[in-house]
């Protein structure tokens, strides 16, 4: 009893409130180099196809070769969390995310820069995984983690955005070797706050899921599931013979895993998580949204560059005001909604919104005004976005046991990934399709590929709205669930 009074005196949670607010901006800083990397190099492709010879299709290695490892090692990252202690693999992430972007910024050749990038995504897999889980155990009390996965929400959504604008001057402004030098610094520095202010946690132990066979089945089934959409479901279409292989490779991968975990002892992954349907519920909605999301901002940087006209730092400006409004509602507002009306009715609220800014922006012509086609668009997705995306992240947790927390976090993060690149290859693919097909002047056709995938981005939204409404429990009212943890501990 002592004991455990003594332990927690000395925790952050303990300590007051503000240690606990440095170690989560702490954890987002980590987690905003993640989110920037994608978005920073994207920008930086056409500097470093021409620096380094990289041919069209070889330049695309430059980005799959970081979605492969990302992907694929999400969810083993999140349960190594919970086994290893969640601070030593978010630190250990960085350490690894920090020196392969020095070897990136380093890189002289195709090879060397392509080998840094997996291993950049290894850290990036390390340090993300764990960063939900921790969040829900620093802040216990539902209204301070509602604020708290508020901050962490707009971060991992929105900063994407802000690496584009910063891509843009630092490629234009020095080279593009400064957009992975520029994390050494912030890697360093993060890597000592996290070691400062976040309490280390000792973890299950190796030994209560040491699990090699589900690990090597579920890292190769995810791996590669990215791999066939990012390469030849990409380049060579969906009824390609070697995208339908490897597609029925994954599968059976897949199916190899969901069998070892029903009958492992100790299991990677206990399947008795599912049984949750709100947590199964959560991620299914987070694999659609990102899939209409992230392909859109892709879709719509091209629009703005190939119809528009836009240079990368006016494309990263244009994308701005969808990160403050997301911001300002993520950080500020975020908790009162969920506190008020629980987070169910937000998710619906805000995913609506977004399905609406994409069907929106299937009106944006070829001389299209940005204030009038493109701002009012951005600005929905923003609004959409700071509503539904932290109230998802509280539900993606919410009926999770403590021990399962690391695992939960890479799992909404593994949905997120694979629903992105899988949403992203079927739009660009769709977008590309429309395109050829048409007989339209070149910048009308070209437009009217990309309307048809702002259309079923719109349709992929929307279908995430019918699972939030028929799935997703009504949650009960925050402050019914207050009064009775207060009655429970006073008990």
């Amino acid at each position: 009893m002592y004991a455990t009074t003594d332990t927690q005196a000395t925790s952050p949670a303990a300590r007051g409130g503000r240690s606990r607010w440095l170690a989560l901006y702490t954890l987002c800083a980590g987690m905003l180099m993640i989110v920037l990397d994608v978005t920073v190099v994207n920008v930086a492709l056409p500097a470093i196809q021409d620096n380094l010879g990289f041919t069209s299709s070889s330049l695309a290695w430059v980005v799959n070769a970081y979605l492969i490892a990302f992907g694929g090692l999400l969810l083993l990252a999140g349960r190594l969390g919970d086994l290893l202690g969640r601070r030593n693999v978010f630190t250990a992430g960085l350490i690894v995310f920090t020196a392969a972007s020095v070897l990136c910024g380093l890189a002289q050749t195709q090879e060397m820069l392509v080998i840094a990038r997996f291993i950049q995504g290894v850290g990036g897999a390390l340090t993300s995984a764990v960063i939900l889980g921790m969040i829900v155990t620093l802040f216990p009390e539902p209204r301070e983690q509602a604020k708290a996965i508020g901050v962490y929400a707009f971060v991992a959504s929105a900063g994407g955005s802000i690496g584009l604008l910063a891509g843009g001057v630092l490629t234009q402004a020095i080279s593009w070797h400064w957009i992975f030098f520029v994390n050494l610094p912030l890697g360093v520095l993060t890597v000592v706050l996290a070691l400062k202010l976040i309490e280390k946690d000792k973890g299950l132990g190796i030994g209560k899921g040491t699990d090699v066979p589900g690990a090597v089945l579920i890292t190769g089934a995810l791996m590669v599931g990215v791999f066939t959409i990012v390469k030849p479901a990409a380049e060579l279409g969906w009824t390609a013979p070697r995208t339908l292989t490897l597609a029925a490779v994954t599968l059976v991968l897949l199916a190899a895993f969901v069998a070892r975990e029903a009958t492992a002892a100790n299991p990677l992954v206990p399947l008795r998580i599912f049984r949750s349907r709100t947590l199964t519920g959560a991620n299914l909605i987070q694999a659609l949204s990102s899939s209409g999301m992230f392909g859109i901002f892709f879709l719509g940087s091209l629009y703005l560059q190939r119809v528009l006209g836009y240079d990368a730092l006016e494309i990263g400006l244009a994308f701005l005001p969808t990160t403050v409004v997301m911001g300002l509602l993520s950080v500020k507002y975020s908790e009162k909604l969920v506190m008020r009306f629980g987070p169910r009715r937000p998710l619906i609220v805000g995913l609506s919104l977004i399905a609406v800014g994409l069907a929106l922006f299937t009106q944006a012509p070829v001389g299209g005004n940005y204030f009038i086609h493109v701002l009012p668009v951005l600005a929905l997705l923003g609004l959409g976005g700071g509503i539904c995306f932290p109230a998802l992240m509280g539900l993606s947790m919410s009926d999770v046991k403590p021990e399962d927390a690391g695992l939960a976090s890479g799992l909404i993060g593994t949905m997120g990934e694979v629903g992105a690149a899988l949403g992203l290859a079927i739009l660009a693919t769709l977008s590309a399709t429309r395109t050829a097909a048409s007989t339209k002047p070149a910048l009308e056709a070209l437009t009217s590929g990309y309307h048809f995938s702002f259309a079923v981005a719109a349709a992929i939204v929307a279908a995430s709205v019918v699972v939030a409404i028929t799935v997703m429990r009504p949650a009960k009212q925050p402050a019914e669930s207050t009064d009775r943890e207060l009655c429970l501990e006073a008990a």
